[in-house]
């Protein structure tokens, strides 16, 4: 393993572990307040590209749509979604299309129902997804010809951050005083 792969799993492990401890009870609210890294999400939802689709599915055997959006959150450590596509629109803050930042999850009317599908953005206009045809793919959220016109809408239910601004928060200690006490 590569030396700063190695410090940087570390790093993070040491975060979590941090962020797990000090989270309050209600796993919803911790989501929404602490930062998780966009590298990894990205590193962790492209390892499943090309499993195969399975109705129901929740492993890399095979995902279904909010089987695979859960599957990864619950990598990064990020276990309060819900099972479906249609109570996953449930919790989380809206987000408008045009503020869409890499982790929110953004959802579609696919059958005629109101929710039916449900994605990771991953910027530049993509988001990450277990199709039923292709299985997990990266696919333009403007797609003319089939997602720009199934799109619903998009919640955040945890905020991601690069990698530079997450180690940029942990080191700035500006507002420690650091002055020793009077006796």
């Amino acid at each position: 393993m590569d030396y700063f792969k190695l410090i940087r799993n570390s790093v993070l492990t040491l975060a979590a572990a941090f962020v797990i401890f000090f989270t309050p009870l209600n796993e919803n609210e911790a989501s929404a307040e602490t930062a998780y890294s966009v590298e990894e999400l990205k590193e962790i939802s492209s390892k499943y590209l090309g499993v195969r689709y399975s109705y129901g599915g929740t492993s890399a055997k095979g995902f279904d749509c909010s089987g695979y959006v859960r599957h990864v959150f619950k990598e990064l450590g990020i276990t309060s979604l819900e099972r479906t596509s249609s109570d996953m629109y449930n919790q989380g803050s809206s987000v408008k299309k045009s503020e869409l930042e890499p982790g929110d999850l953004v959802f579609f009317n696919t059958s005629g129902k109101r929710i039916s599908h449900v994605g990771i953005y991953i910027g530049s206009g993509k988001f990450i997804h277990a199709s039923t045809s292709k299985g997990v793919i990266k696919t333009s959220i403007n797609d003319k010809y089939y997602w720009g016109n199934k799109y619903v809408g998009a919640k955040r239910v945890a905020n991601f951050a690069t990698a530079d601004a997450i180690a940029a928060a942990a080191e700035d200690d500006s507002d420690v005083d650091n002055t020793p006490e009077a006796e």
